[in-house]
């Protein structure tokens, strides 16, 4: 797999995005900042829960606070913005630690979003060890090239999630 952009994760940032609430939080905020109160309304939770889990991020990079703003009863609010730093991991060390909080945070991303906006594709292939590697490789580039790419204000967020694994 083409890693030489990313650097193996710390157990602390691990153990950060061992949560599916923190990524949902890295998510949301990565298209724009949110107060915890908004985070809160979003996820449908507890603001105090939240901000546990919003402190966790900060503390492991994945989140940075700005600079404090007035809310809409005069109170002051501190908006978080993703920072990007999960994607500059490479997690593989850590393994089901934090698959499964991710396919959680999937599967609640697409109940909250509905399954008929999403498009499939499900294919199985058999490669040699050259070609799997190959496969792997191009695979991760083109996410990255787009990872890269400067954020269009007017664009149309996209969310992916890619899986692979062993055919049965």
């Amino acid at each position: 797999m083409s890693t030489s952009k990313r650097r193996t994760a710390t157990e602390r940032e691990a153990a950060a995005l061992a949560s599916a609430v923190r990524i949902r939080i890295i998510r949301l905020t990565v298209a724009e900042p949110l107060t915890n109160r908004e985070i809160a309304e979003r996820l449908d939770r507890d603001p105090a829960t939240t901000l546990h889990h919003v402190r966790k991020l900060v503390d492991a990079g994945f989140l940075e606070a700005l600079p404090a703003r007035r809310g809409a009863r005069g109170a002051r609010e501190i908006p978080y913005r993703g920072t990007g730093l999960s994607w500059a991991l490479e997690m593989d060390r850590y393994g089901g630690t934090v698959n499964q909080p991710v396919l959680e945070a999937f599967l609640a991303e697409i109940a909250e979003t509905g399954v008929e906006h999403m498009r499939f594709t499900r294919l199985s292939l058999r490669l040699g060890p050259a070609q799997h590697a190959e496969f792997e490789s191009r695979l991760q580039d083109l996410i990255d090239e787009f990872a890269a790419r400067p954020r269009e204000p007017d664009g149309r967020g996209v969310g992916l999630f890619f899986a692979r694994y062993p055919a049965p």
